[in-house]
Protein backbone atom coordinates (compact mmCIF):
# COMPACT_ATOMS: atom_id res chain seq x y z
CA UNK A 1 0.00 0.00 0.00
CA UNK A 2 2.21 1.90 0.92
CA UNK A 3 4.25 2.66 -2.36
CA UNK A 4 6.22 5.29 -4.42
CA UNK A 5 7.39 6.04 -8.22
CA UNK A 6 9.85 3.89 -8.81
CA UNK A 7 11.04 5.11 -12.26
CA UNK A 8 14.43 5.85 -12.59
CA UNK A 9 16.20 3.05 -10.12
CA UNK A 10 15.05 -0.23 -8.73
CA UNK A 11 14.86 -0.96 -4.76
CA UNK A 12 16.76 -4.09 -5.66
CA UNK A 13 20.61 -3.93 -4.91
CA UNK A 14 22.87 -4.02 -8.05
CA UNK A 15 26.54 -3.11 -6.25
CA UNK A 16 29.71 -5.44 -7.43
CA UNK A 17 30.11 -6.44 -3.45
CA UNK A 18 26.34 -7.36 -2.70
CA UNK A 19 25.05 -10.71 -1.74
CA UNK A 20 24.77 -13.09 -4.43
CA UNK A 21 20.91 -12.83 -5.95
CA UNK A 22 19.12 -16.28 -6.34
CA UNK A 23 16.63 -16.33 -9.45
CA UNK A 24 13.15 -17.84 -9.08
CA UNK A 25 11.01 -18.98 -11.90
CA UNK A 26 7.92 -16.80 -12.12
CA UNK A 27 5.41 -19.04 -12.26
CA UNK A 28 6.39 -21.38 -9.51
CA UNK A 29 7.36 -18.12 -7.36
CA UNK A 30 3.75 -16.79 -7.64
CA UNK A 31 2.36 -20.65 -7.15
CA UNK A 32 4.42 -21.39 -4.09
CA UNK A 33 3.01 -17.89 -2.49
CA UNK A 34 -0.50 -18.93 -3.79
CA UNK A 35 -0.25 -22.60 -1.49
CA UNK A 36 1.16 -20.27 1.49
CA UNK A 37 -2.15 -18.23 1.13
CA UNK A 38 -4.13 -21.36 0.85
CA UNK A 39 -2.15 -22.79 3.65
CA UNK A 40 -3.79 -19.94 5.75
CA UNK A 41 -7.43 -20.99 4.67
CA UNK A 42 -7.69 -18.26 1.35
CA UNK A 43 -9.61 -19.99 -1.26
CA UNK A 44 -7.42 -21.00 -4.34
CA UNK A 45 -8.65 -18.52 -6.62
CA UNK A 46 -8.30 -15.51 -4.45
CA UNK A 47 -4.73 -17.42 -3.17
CA UNK A 48 -3.58 -16.43 -6.55
CA UNK A 49 -4.92 -13.31 -7.14
CA UNK A 50 -3.30 -12.36 -3.92
CA UNK A 51 0.10 -13.61 -4.77
CA UNK A 52 0.16 -12.89 -7.94
CA UNK A 53 -0.66 -9.22 -6.46
CA UNK A 54 2.01 -9.72 -3.95
CA UNK A 55 5.42 -11.05 -6.25
CA UNK A 56 4.52 -8.22 -8.61
CA UNK A 57 6.73 -5.75 -6.22
CA UNK A 58 9.68 -8.37 -7.04
CA UNK A 59 8.73 -8.99 -10.20
CA UNK A 60 8.69 -5.42 -10.94
CA UNK A 61 12.04 -4.15 -8.87
CA UNK A 62 9.57 -2.43 -6.34
CA UNK A 63 11.06 -5.01 -3.84
CA UNK A 64 9.90 -2.87 -0.61
CA UNK A 65 6.14 -4.11 -1.24
CA UNK A 66 7.02 -7.93 -2.56
CA UNK A 67 7.96 -11.32 -0.65
CA UNK A 68 10.04 -9.25 2.14
CA UNK A 69 5.95 -8.41 3.21
CA UNK A 70 4.93 -12.14 3.44
CA UNK A 71 6.02 -13.04 6.58
CA UNK A 72 6.78 -9.56 8.36
CA UNK A 73 3.00 -7.87 7.32
CA UNK A 74 0.61 -10.71 5.53
CA UNK A 75 0.96 -13.87 7.93
CA UNK A 76 1.23 -12.01 10.39
CA UNK A 77 -2.25 -10.38 10.31
CA UNK A 78 -3.59 -13.78 9.66
CA UNK A 79 -2.12 -14.82 13.33
CA UNK A 80 -3.14 -11.72 14.91
CA UNK A 81 -6.98 -12.35 13.39
CA UNK A 82 -6.55 -9.10 11.81
CA UNK A 83 -7.82 -10.40 8.36
CA UNK A 84 -10.14 -12.64 7.94
CA UNK A 85 -8.82 -15.39 5.19
CA UNK A 86 -12.73 -16.28 4.90
CA UNK A 87 -14.15 -13.38 4.73
CA UNK A 88 -17.03 -12.24 2.19
CA UNK A 89 -17.06 -8.73 1.24
CA UNK A 90 -20.56 -7.54 1.28
CA UNK A 91 -22.41 -4.60 -0.97
CA UNK A 92 -23.92 -1.77 1.71
CA UNK A 93 -25.28 -0.15 -1.95
CA UNK A 94 -25.24 -0.30 -5.11
CA UNK A 95 -26.42 2.52 -7.41
CA UNK A 96 -25.32 1.32 -11.07
CA UNK A 97 -22.40 3.23 -11.39
CA UNK A 98 -21.76 3.41 -7.52
CA UNK A 99 -20.83 0.28 -5.19
CA UNK A 100 -19.96 0.56 -1.34
CA UNK A 101 -19.09 -2.88 0.10
CA UNK A 102 -17.61 -3.74 3.29
CA UNK A 103 -14.80 -6.46 3.21
CA UNK A 104 -14.68 -7.68 6.40
CA UNK A 105 -11.55 -7.81 6.82
CA UNK A 106 -10.36 -9.40 3.57
CA UNK A 107 -7.09 -9.83 2.85
CA UNK A 108 -6.47 -6.35 0.73
CA UNK A 109 -4.43 -8.44 -1.86
CA UNK A 110 -7.01 -9.86 -3.53
CA UNK A 111 -10.08 -7.85 -2.05
CA UNK A 112 -8.70 -4.69 -3.97
CA UNK A 113 -7.62 -6.69 -7.37
CA UNK A 114 -11.52 -7.98 -7.27
CA UNK A 115 -12.97 -4.21 -6.53
CA UNK A 116 -10.73 -3.01 -9.54
CA UNK A 117 -12.51 -5.40 -11.91
CA UNK A 118 -15.99 -4.98 -10.40
CA UNK A 119 -15.55 -1.03 -11.16
CA UNK A 120 -14.09 -1.92 -14.99
CA UNK A 121 -17.25 -3.71 -15.14
CA UNK A 122 -19.77 -1.03 -14.29
CA UNK A 123 -17.45 1.38 -16.83
CA UNK A 124 -18.25 -0.86 -19.33
CA UNK A 125 -22.24 -0.55 -18.55
CA UNK A 126 -22.05 3.36 -17.53
CA UNK A 127 -18.54 5.04 -18.73
CA UNK A 128 -17.45 5.10 -15.17
CA UNK A 129 -17.16 2.84 -12.30
CA UNK A 130 -16.97 3.51 -8.68
CA UNK A 131 -16.22 0.96 -5.55
CA UNK A 132 -15.72 2.14 -2.01
CA UNK A 133 -14.57 -0.24 0.46
CA UNK A 134 -14.35 -0.16 3.79
CA UNK A 135 -12.77 -2.52 6.69
CA UNK A 136 -10.23 -3.65 4.73
CA UNK A 137 -6.53 -4.58 5.34
CA UNK A 138 -3.26 -3.66 3.32
CA UNK A 139 -3.74 -4.08 -0.44
CA UNK A 140 0.20 -4.23 -1.02
CA UNK A 141 1.62 -2.13 -4.38
CA UNK A 142 -1.44 -0.06 -5.45
CA UNK A 143 -0.37 -0.42 -9.01
CA UNK A 144 -0.47 -3.86 -9.34
CA UNK A 145 -4.23 -3.75 -8.81
CA UNK A 146 -5.30 -0.66 -10.96
CA UNK A 147 -3.17 -1.96 -13.77
CA UNK A 148 -5.66 -4.34 -14.24
CA UNK A 149 -7.63 -1.77 -15.54
CA UNK A 150 -5.46 -0.08 -17.93
CA UNK A 151 -4.48 -3.17 -19.36
CA UNK A 152 -8.64 -3.40 -20.24
CA UNK A 153 -8.09 -0.64 -22.44
CA UNK A 154 -9.57 1.66 -19.32
CA UNK A 155 -8.24 4.77 -16.77
CA UNK A 156 -8.05 3.96 -13.23
CA UNK A 157 -7.31 6.18 -10.35
CA UNK A 158 -7.00 3.55 -6.78
CA UNK A 159 -6.35 5.84 -3.46
CA UNK A 160 -6.08 3.77 0.12
CA UNK A 161 -5.42 5.40 3.42
CA UNK A 162 -3.74 3.44 6.16
CA UNK A 163 -6.98 2.95 8.40
CA UNK A 164 -6.25 4.13 12.18
CA UNK A 165 -2.20 4.19 11.79
CA UNK A 166 -0.81 7.79 12.53
CA UNK A 167 2.81 8.54 11.85
CA UNK A 168 3.03 11.34 9.71
CA UNK A 169 2.45 14.83 11.23
CA UNK A 170 0.92 17.76 9.22
CA UNK A 171 3.16 20.70 8.38
CA UNK A 172 3.60 22.71 11.64
CA UNK A 173 1.97 20.02 13.68
CA UNK A 174 3.30 18.08 16.92
CA UNK A 175 1.05 15.28 16.57
CA UNK A 176 1.17 12.34 13.84
CA UNK A 177 -2.39 11.99 12.40
CA UNK A 178 -2.32 10.55 8.93
CA UNK A 179 -0.17 7.61 6.93
CA UNK A 180 1.42 7.30 4.13
CA UNK A 181 -1.76 6.99 2.47
CA UNK A 182 -0.85 5.60 -1.32
CA UNK A 183 -2.31 6.38 -4.68
CA UNK A 184 -2.13 4.42 -8.01
CA UNK A 185 -2.93 5.93 -12.13
CA UNK A 186 -3.00 3.43 -14.63
CA UNK A 187 -3.91 4.63 -18.13
CA UNK A 188 -3.28 2.60 -21.56
CA UNK A 189 -0.37 4.11 -23.48
CA UNK A 190 -1.36 2.62 -26.92
CA UNK A 191 1.60 -0.25 -27.99
CA UNK A 192 3.58 0.74 -25.24
CA UNK A 193 3.72 -0.60 -21.58
CA UNK A 194 0.73 1.07 -19.72
CA UNK A 195 1.15 4.37 -17.65
CA UNK A 196 1.36 3.13 -13.58
CA UNK A 197 2.16 5.92 -11.20
CA UNK A 198 1.90 4.18 -7.75
CA UNK A 199 3.18 6.28 -5.00
CA UNK A 200 2.97 7.24 -1.83
CA UNK A 201 1.82 11.10 -0.41
CA UNK A 202 5.46 11.07 1.64
CA UNK A 203 8.61 11.55 0.13
CA UNK A 204 9.16 7.34 0.37
CA UNK A 205 7.15 5.10 1.82
CA UNK A 206 7.48 3.20 5.31
CA UNK A 207 8.78 -0.11 3.69
CA UNK A 208 12.07 1.80 1.95
CA UNK A 209 13.03 3.04 5.49
CA UNK A 210 12.17 -0.38 7.09
CA UNK A 211 14.64 -1.95 4.70
CA UNK A 212 17.16 0.08 5.60
CA UNK A 213 16.81 -0.60 8.90
CA UNK A 214 17.46 -4.77 7.96
CA UNK A 215 20.07 -3.80 5.97
CA UNK A 216 22.24 -1.53 8.82
CA UNK A 217 22.19 1.42 6.31
CA UNK A 218 21.51 5.07 7.06
CA UNK A 219 18.52 6.93 5.06
CA UNK A 220 19.89 9.80 2.64
CA UNK A 221 18.45 13.43 4.91
CA UNK A 222 15.38 14.14 3.67
CA UNK A 223 13.03 11.39 4.56
CA UNK A 224 12.69 11.52 8.38
CA UNK A 225 12.79 14.44 10.76
CA UNK A 226 12.93 14.69 14.56
CA UNK A 227 10.22 16.57 17.08
CA UNK A 228 11.94 19.63 15.98
CA UNK A 229 11.81 19.28 12.52
CA UNK A 230 15.57 18.01 12.66
CA UNK A 231 17.19 15.41 9.69
CA UNK A 232 16.98 12.15 10.97
CA UNK A 233 19.50 9.40 8.81
CA UNK A 234 18.60 6.79 11.58
CA UNK A 235 15.59 4.34 9.77
CA UNK A 236 15.30 2.65 13.23
CA UNK A 237 13.85 6.24 14.44
CA UNK A 238 10.86 5.69 12.56
CA UNK A 239 9.50 2.46 14.31
CA UNK A 240 10.89 3.92 18.06
CA UNK A 241 8.08 6.60 17.34
CA UNK A 242 11.23 9.34 17.69
CA UNK A 243 11.80 9.92 13.75
CA UNK A 244 8.40 11.18 11.40
CA UNK A 245 8.29 10.39 7.61
CA UNK A 246 8.34 13.82 5.45
CA UNK A 247 5.56 14.76 3.50
CA UNK A 248 6.11 14.35 -0.51
CA UNK A 249 7.72 17.73 -1.19
CA UNK A 250 9.85 17.72 1.62
CA UNK A 251 9.20 20.87 3.53
CA UNK A 252 6.49 23.73 3.40
CA UNK A 253 9.52 26.08 1.42
CA UNK A 254 9.39 23.07 -1.09
CA UNK A 255 6.20 21.72 -1.53
CA UNK A 256 5.19 19.68 1.68
CA UNK A 257 1.68 21.31 1.21
CA UNK A 258 1.07 19.43 -1.82
CA UNK A 259 2.07 15.88 -0.21
CA UNK A 260 -0.06 16.63 2.66
CA UNK A 261 -2.87 18.18 0.11
CA UNK A 262 -2.61 14.78 -1.64
CA UNK A 263 -2.68 12.78 1.54
CA UNK A 264 -6.09 14.57 2.57
CA UNK A 265 -7.10 13.43 -0.92
CA UNK A 266 -6.58 10.41 -0.35
CA UNK A 267 -8.14 10.26 3.37
CA UNK A 268 -11.37 11.85 2.01
CA UNK A 269 -11.65 9.31 -1.15
CA UNK A 270 -10.42 6.43 0.60
CA UNK A 271 -12.14 6.89 4.30
CA UNK A 272 -14.10 9.37 4.27
CA UNK A 273 -16.23 7.78 1.83
CA UNK A 274 -16.56 5.12 2.85
CA UNK A 275 -16.54 5.30 6.19
CA UNK A 276 -13.10 3.01 7.47
CA UNK A 277 -11.16 4.22 10.10
CA UNK A 278 -9.62 7.51 10.06
CA UNK A 279 -5.99 8.53 10.89
CA UNK A 280 -7.11 12.28 12.52
CA UNK A 281 -8.51 11.37 15.86
CA UNK A 282 -8.05 14.08 18.97
CA UNK A 283 -6.91 10.81 20.92
CA UNK A 284 -3.81 11.51 18.67
CA UNK A 285 -3.19 14.65 20.89
CA UNK A 286 -5.72 14.69 23.64
CA UNK A 287 -3.94 11.90 25.36
CA UNK A 288 -6.82 9.91 25.39
CA UNK A 289 -6.44 5.99 23.24
CA UNK A 290 -3.54 4.98 21.08
CA UNK A 291 -1.76 8.03 19.47
CA UNK A 292 -0.36 5.96 17.15
CA UNK A 293 -3.41 3.61 16.29
CA UNK A 294 -2.96 0.42 13.59
CA UNK A 295 -3.34 -0.12 10.02
CA UNK A 296 -7.08 -1.59 10.90
CA UNK A 297 -10.46 -0.29 8.95
CA UNK A 298 -8.50 0.64 5.82
CA UNK A 299 -10.72 2.02 3.45
CA UNK A 300 -9.73 2.72 -0.53
CA UNK A 301 -11.74 3.92 -3.40
CA UNK A 302 -11.43 2.23 -6.90
CA UNK A 303 -12.54 4.80 -10.08
CA UNK A 304 -12.30 3.59 -12.89
CA UNK A 305 -13.10 5.21 -16.50
CA UNK A 306 -13.80 3.23 -19.53
CA UNK A 307 -13.22 6.14 -22.61
CA UNK A 308 -14.33 3.39 -25.27
CA UNK A 309 -18.11 4.01 -23.60
CA UNK A 310 -17.71 7.51 -24.13
CA UNK A 311 -15.99 8.35 -27.76
CA UNK A 312 -15.11 6.49 -30.41
CA UNK A 313 -12.70 3.61 -29.18
CA UNK A 314 -10.14 4.11 -32.17
CA UNK A 315 -10.07 7.77 -31.42
CA UNK A 316 -9.13 7.64 -28.18
CA UNK A 317 -6.27 4.68 -28.78
CA UNK A 318 -5.06 7.17 -31.57
CA UNK A 319 -4.61 10.43 -29.83
CA UNK A 320 -3.26 8.14 -26.62
CA UNK A 321 -0.31 6.87 -29.19
CA UNK A 322 0.14 10.40 -29.97
CA UNK A 323 0.75 11.22 -26.73
CA UNK A 324 2.95 8.40 -25.96
CA UNK A 325 5.14 8.99 -29.08
CA UNK A 326 5.53 12.44 -28.49
CA UNK A 327 6.95 11.64 -24.85
CA UNK A 328 9.11 8.83 -25.28
CA UNK A 329 10.59 10.43 -29.02
CA UNK A 330 11.24 13.49 -27.57
CA UNK A 331 15.10 14.58 -27.13
CA UNK A 332 16.91 14.03 -23.99
CA UNK A 333 19.49 16.13 -21.97
CA UNK A 334 21.89 12.36 -21.60
CA UNK A 335 21.09 10.66 -24.40
CA UNK A 336 21.76 7.31 -22.23
CA UNK A 337 18.89 8.22 -19.76
CA UNK A 338 15.82 8.81 -22.56
CA UNK A 339 12.80 10.28 -22.00
CA UNK A 340 10.41 7.76 -20.36
CA UNK A 341 7.05 7.66 -17.92
CA UNK A 342 6.06 6.06 -14.63
CA UNK A 343 5.40 2.37 -15.57
CA UNK A 344 7.67 2.10 -18.19
CA UNK A 345 10.79 0.93 -16.18
CA UNK A 346 8.81 -1.74 -14.24
CA UNK A 347 7.33 -3.39 -17.21
CA UNK A 348 11.13 -3.79 -18.69
CA UNK A 349 12.22 -5.48 -15.34
CA UNK A 350 8.88 -7.41 -15.37
CA UNK A 351 10.07 -9.05 -18.83
CA UNK A 352 13.24 -9.22 -17.97
CA UNK A 353 12.54 -11.40 -14.99
CA UNK A 354 10.00 -13.43 -16.50
CA UNK A 355 12.47 -14.80 -19.16
CA UNK A 356 15.45 -14.97 -16.52
CA UNK A 357 13.91 -15.47 -13.21
CA UNK A 358 12.98 -13.51 -10.48
CA UNK A 359 15.86 -12.02 -8.68
CA UNK A 360 15.57 -12.13 -4.83
CA UNK A 361 17.67 -11.14 -1.69
CA UNK A 362 19.59 -14.29 -0.77
CA UNK A 363 18.11 -13.46 3.06
CA UNK A 364 14.53 -13.32 1.71
CA UNK A 365 15.13 -16.76 -0.12
CA UNK A 366 16.00 -18.62 2.90
CA UNK A 367 13.30 -16.79 4.43
CA UNK A 368 11.00 -18.10 2.14
CA UNK A 369 12.52 -21.62 2.64
CA UNK A 370 12.03 -21.66 5.87
CA UNK A 371 8.39 -20.66 5.25
CA UNK A 372 7.61 -23.73 2.89
CA UNK A 373 9.67 -26.06 5.80
CA UNK A 374 7.00 -24.50 8.75
CA UNK A 375 4.04 -25.30 6.62
CA UNK A 376 5.23 -28.47 5.17
CA UNK A 377 5.33 -26.75 1.36
CA UNK A 378 7.57 -27.46 -1.40
CA UNK A 379 9.87 -24.58 -1.47
CA UNK A 380 10.35 -22.12 -4.42
CA UNK A 381 14.16 -23.39 -6.40
CA UNK A 382 16.62 -21.61 -7.30
CA UNK A 383 17.43 -21.53 -11.44
CA UNK A 384 20.44 -23.40 -12.36
CA UNK A 385 23.00 -21.24 -12.47
CA UNK A 386 21.66 -18.76 -9.87
CA UNK A 387 23.04 -18.80 -6.22
CA UNK A 388 21.52 -20.95 -3.57
CA UNK A 389 20.40 -23.55 -6.33
CA UNK A 390 20.79 -26.46 -4.07
CA UNK A 391 19.45 -25.21 -0.91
Amino acid sequence: MTTTTTTTTSTTTSTADAPATPRVDLTELVEFTAAVFRHHGLPAERALTAAQALVHGDLTGITSHGLTNLTRLYLKLFEDGRCDPAAEPEVLADRGAAVLLDAHRALGLWSASEAVDLAAERALQYGVGLVSVRDATHLGCAGAHAKRAADRGMICLLVSNCGQQRIIRPPGGQAALLGTNPLAFAAPAGARPPLVLDMSTTVVPTGRVRGAARAGQPIPEGWLEDKDGQPVTDPHALDRGDGYLKWLGGDPATGAFKGYGLGLLVEVLGALLPGAGLGPATEAWSGSGSPSGQDDNIGFTVLVVAPAELRPREDFEAQTAGMFDALVGSPAVDEDRPVRYPGWFEAERATEHGKSGVPLSAALFEELVAVAAERGLTAPKALEGSPAQDT
